[in-house]
């Protein structure tokens, strides 16, 4: 699902930004990525946090996507030059990653899973991608603070099956994928480095 234009403003603030920092801040003390790791971020916007995870955990490529067209050329145009060397921007569908099974390192989400009416098969697919051992990042939110009366007015998110921490926990339970180091606030959301088990190999969307 596409955000409309209150949520590119919000999701494009300065004060966004430094959350961003911060989040890769702590991914840099819990994880660090082969120096020929392959990652891949869903959901990349204009460009920031491609680019925080590129100076921070430094992976020899990086692929980046966005449903949204412009959203991509935004991030042509925030991001530098030397910066852009290493990364594959393109405009993709979570659902549809156009990867091989067990392509890739890592896989990075800031807030992209809730936009999903279909998070169970966003999970899948991510974990198809992954290879057995790899990592997924994710920065999720939880429906307290985005279906009150306030947000429901200003943006756009679907309002069938959402799913609150039990949820998510279970759905990465069933696409192999274990929690590891995680800060939650059960009322508001999670930053979470979960851990593609190995058995899980053959999971299939």
């Amino acid at each position: 699902m596409k955000i409309n234009r209150a949520e590119r403003l919000l999701v494009n603030n300065p004060v966004r930004i430094l959350i961003q920092r911060r989040i890769v801040h702590w991914l840099g003390r819990v994880v660090a990525p082969d120096p020929e790791a392959q990652v891949l971020e869903v959901g990349c916007g204009r460009g920031a946090g491609a680019g925080l995870i590129l100076e921070k955990l430094r992976p020899a490529r990086l692929h980046a996507l966005d449903l949204d067209q412009r959203m991509i050329r935004q991030a042509l145009a925030y991001l530098r030059p030397e910066q852009l060397r290493r990364i594959s921007l393109y405009v993709g569908d979570v659902l549809r990653l156009p990867y091989r099974d067990a392509a890739l390192d890592g896989v990075f989400g800031f807030g992209v899973l809730h936009h999903l009416p279909d998070w169970r098969g966003g999970l899948r697919e991510i974990a198809r991608v992954l290879k057995p051992g790899g990592f997924y990042f994710l920065e999720e939110f939880y429906p307290q603070l985005y279906q009150n009366f306030l947000a429901r007015r200003l943006f756009l998110h679907p309002e069938h099956d959402r799913f609150y921490s039990h949820d998510l926990r279970q759905g990465l339970s069933d696409c192999g994928l274990s929690l590891g180091h995680c800060l939650e606030h059960k009322q508001l959301g999670i930053w979470a480095l979960v851990t593609k088990n190995a058995e899980a190999s053959r999971v299939r969307g």
